[in-house]
């Protein structure tokens, strides 16, 4: 189930009588929302949490709390919004990972063989290792951007940092990575 339906369905089932009450059009605005962004917000969340159903309940206590309290009418961005929102709600639920758990990460691939599957894989590990390595204050930036398709301005508002700020962690994270990637390149070879 996806999450957007989940999400939904959660609502539904709350006293619908008061529901209906309050408005039809309410809820198809409440839902359009639901379907514009439920997959941006799992990606945040994912990005966070790395963990598909930490990342939905995450997601789902999100839209949740933004129904709940109408915070999510008349908002000026609603992307940088509901990405800081459920960024704060992913932080929340962030469990404390130690560096065995971190080098143990792992994503699941769908190439067509064996072998691709085999090598994509150790390619994402070996990113998701380096991302894992770097300073939190440069993963944050990077996972936001990169990951998550934001702009600097967005990832500046869910951060709460300035956006020049953000540039500039883009850039070392960037340089850190090429950096650590060439030393694991040249030990290879």
């Amino acid at each position: 189930m996806s999450v957007g339906v989940r999400v939904w369905s959660s609502l539904s089932g709350q006293g619908e009588d008061a529901l209906q009450d309050r408005a039809t059009e309410k809820q198809e605005a409440f839902a359009g929302l639901v379907a514009r962004h439920s997959r941006l917000m799992f990606r945040v969340a994912y990005g966070l949490l790395r963990n598909a159903h930490d990342a939905e309940d995450a997601v789902q206590d999100a839209f949740l709390k933004l129904y709940r309290t109408d915070a999510w009418r008349g908002i000026a961005d609603e992307k940088a919004f509901l990405a800081r929102t459920v960024w704060r709600v992913a932080l929340d639920r962030m469990p404390t990972r130690t560096m065995e758990d971190i080098t143990e990460l792992s994503l699941a691939s769908t190439a067509a063989t064996p072998e691709q599957s085999a090598s994509e894989a150790d390619e994402r590990a070996l990113l998701r290792r380096l991302m894992d390595g770097l300073p939190t204050e440069l993963r944050e930036a990077l996972v936001l951007s990169a990951l998550d398709s934001l702009n600097s301005r967005e990832v500046a508002f869910v951060l709460a940092i300035p956006e020049g700020t953000v540039r500039t962690r883009l850039m070392r994270a960037r340089a850190e990575l090429k950096k650590r990637f060439e030393a694991l390149k040249g030990g290879r070879a």
